[in-house]
């Protein structure tokens, strides 16, 4: 048997260029010079503007959905994350805006009059709204019902309930079939004001924005009604379907089936009385404490779009510069001024791992703050607080994340420690398991290599694990103090770290550990068949194309982890930077006390068999 019709798109397959469908009408509109009132063809110009609105109404109910220090307390029953499968499965939610733009298209041809609508009627609107209330809420509640019927749900709209966690996009993430259906309800009111001579632009725009504007939030997995307003209006609750009322119909699938007006569901018998206790419990809020938190900062102004507020669905890809990004460029650079005038550290995204609620907070400064002398102690400022304020919530562990850690600006997070000598959150830097995994990338048998950033904290400790291991470091450094204090090994392996200040002292090795940045003049010093390992954030350009380079130091999470829909900065899907990954070993080991300032050599390896026994691979 072949699949059922109208259960597919028929331009599936057509991926991202399904948007060359609205290429005629654009055309045509640009061609007519449609933005003009007075062209024949202003209708086009109309109904790519009602398209924009609308699916401008839909990202960005995805976007509120996604603010976590703005509703976290009011997520609705499901509070995990929205994981990959469901961000990949509901992709192209938005077939149905590109279908009943079409639909609008054929209705305009069909019926010339309505290329001549009036800018407003009021009359019209009080038709619409008897015919909405009379004809489309009732035809829905009872089309509702049949598509939790048999074949039609089993083919049809099993579909739109295979998302776990409602979002605003999986309104539009349907089948065909039930959009031409829906379609068919949504145009009743509007043609039957514009059958009486009342329609009006303004009624087709206003009528259809506000039917987006409920179904997004009807679907966004936030509670938005205060609990008072149906203690004080009682009647209300049948008049205004909740997000709690409809996210009560996706968990118990034989309750809730109404538009908009849950009157309908008492008329006929399928209102779940624990609605409005439960929407009243979800507008209170819970509060659950993070166990970790990850305390990043913004790495610079494009890098900011990659956001789960900006994109749902470019955010669980890795960053990299599109072209709306570009052009947003502008709004996210008055943004960052913005944030750094007045902002502090807010939760961005989170997911589960064993029963814990991992966390990763923002620190509102951009990379380039952390080089300017005056912004030091404005940054410093913001990561106390933030060390202080997961110390009262009662987290277990803090991450600190690149230069948040950086040892010119707090001693790698000692400061922090030794001026809260009370603090109960553990403090960490998971360089440790960074340190891991840079080295387990030398390839055995490596007998010598070349480290820039090699005093740093990384540095120290991959020079000295190496030299342990009769590898001769030659460690770029310009200052001769720097280098005789980190002369911890012991004696007999001393003679392997060897101080160099010059590029040129590496033209023979093949071996480049990266922890200071690589310009592409210093690249050229490096010999043909070059690994350039690295542990630098901006990673290094990819100059040299007889080179090899390395990725980030990164792990996979394991696989049991939950609501991860979010990629970290330039990794893959699952991938952390492996400080982060450090940062859970720590977390997962029960590890006691502060992880900060110089890296414990000694225990590299032991964080390393850690962070396997837990699942963690790398990358």
């Amino acid at each position: 048997m072949g699949a059922p019709p109208l259960a597919s798109w028929p331009w599936e397959n057509l991926g991202t260029y399904k948007y060359l469908l609205c290429g005629p009408l654009l055309a045509k509109a640009v061609g007519g010079r449609a933005w003009e009132p007075a062209s024949p063809d202003h209708w086009c110009f109309l109904l790519l503007l009602l398209f924009v609105l609308r699916a401008a109404t839909y990202h960005y109910w995805n976007a509120f959905s996604g603010i976590l220090f703005l509703n976290r307390r009011r997520r609705v029953i499901v509070r995990d994350g929205v994981d990959f499968e469901q961000i990949d499965k509901e992709w192209h939610w938005d077939n149905f805006l590109i279908l009943q733009l079409w639909l609008a298209a054929v209705a305009m041809y069909a019926f010339p009059s309505l290329r001549h609508l009036p800018l407003w009627d009021a009359r019209g609107a009080a038709v619409a709204l008897l015919l909405h209330v009379a004809a489309t809420e009732p035809l829905f509640y009872l089309l509702h019902r049949a598509l939790h019927r048999g074949r039609l749900f089993s083919d049809y709209h099993s579909l739109h309930h295979s998302s776990r966690i409602l979002q605003p996009s999986t309104a539009g993430f349907a089948t065909p079939l039930e959009i031409l259906a829906i379609s068919g309800l949504m145009a009743l009111p509007v043609a039957a004001a514009c059958a009486v001579g009342l329609g009006s632009a303004g009624l087709l725009f206003g009528y259809t924005l506000a039917f987006d504007f409920l179904r997004a939030m009807s679907h966004c997995n936030v509670e938005v009604f205060p609990g008072w307003l149906f203690e004080a209006v009682p009647a209300a609750r049948y008049l205004i379907g909740t997000p709690t009322y409809h996210t009560v119909h996706h968990i118990d699938k034989d309750c809730n089936f109404c538009l908009f007006m849950p009157l309908f569901d008492l008329l006929g018998g399928t209102l779940n009385d624990k609605s409005w206790e439960l929407q009243k419990r979800n507008n209170a809020g819970s509060d659950e404490i993070p166990g970790f938190v990850f305390l990043v900062h913004l790495v610079d102004v494009m890098a900011s779009m990659h956001s789960r507020m900006v994109s749902r669905s470019q955010n669980s890809l890795p960053c990299r510069a599109t072209p709306a990004a570009v052009l947003l460029w502008p709004v996210a650079f008055v943004s960052m001024l913005v944030m750094w005038a007045w902002s502090k550290t807010f939760p961005v995204y989170s997911y589960r791992l064993r029963g814990g609620l991992f966390d990763t907070w923002i620190v509102p400064r951009y990379g380039f703050h952390y080089f300017l002398p005056f912004a030091k102690d404005g940054i410093n400022r913001q990561i106390e607080a933030a060390i202080l304020r997961a110390d009262k919530m009662g987290v277990k562990v803090i991450n600190l994340a690149a230069l948040n850690k950086n040892e010119a600006l707090n001693g790698g997070g000692t400061l922090f420690v030794a001026r809260h000598p009370g603090l109960r959150v553990r403090v960490v830097h998971g360089n440790t398991l960074t340190a891991a995994v840079i080295l387990r990338e030398i390839p055995e048998g490596t007998a010598e290599v070349f480290l820039t950033g090699a005093t740093s904290k990384l540095g120290r400790a991959i020079a000295l694990y190496l030299c342990r291991k009769r590898v001769r470091v030659m460690m770029l450094t310009a200052s001769d103090e720097r280098f005789q204090k980190i002369q911890e090994a012991p004696p007999e392996a001393r003679q392997y770290l060897v101080r160099v200040t010059k590029y040129q002292s590496a033209q023979h090795c093949k071996t480049w550990i990266a922890g200071k940045w690589l310009s592409p003049r210093e690249q050229r010093w490096a010999p043909a068949g070059t690994h350039f390992h690295q542990f630098v954030v901006p990673p290094v350009l990819r100059f040299r194309r007889d080179c090899t380079y390395g990725k980030l130091a990164a792990m996979r999470l394991p696989q049991d982890v939950q609501g991860l829909g979010v990629c970290e900065y330039t990794l893959g899907r699952g991938v952390v930077h492996a400080c982060h990954a450090g940062g859970v070993v720590h977390y997962l080991e029960g590890y006691e006390g502060h992880e900060v300032g110089a890296i414990d050599v000694d225990r590299i390896d032991v964080v390393w068999e850690a962070a396997l026994r837990h699942g963690l691979r790398p990358a």
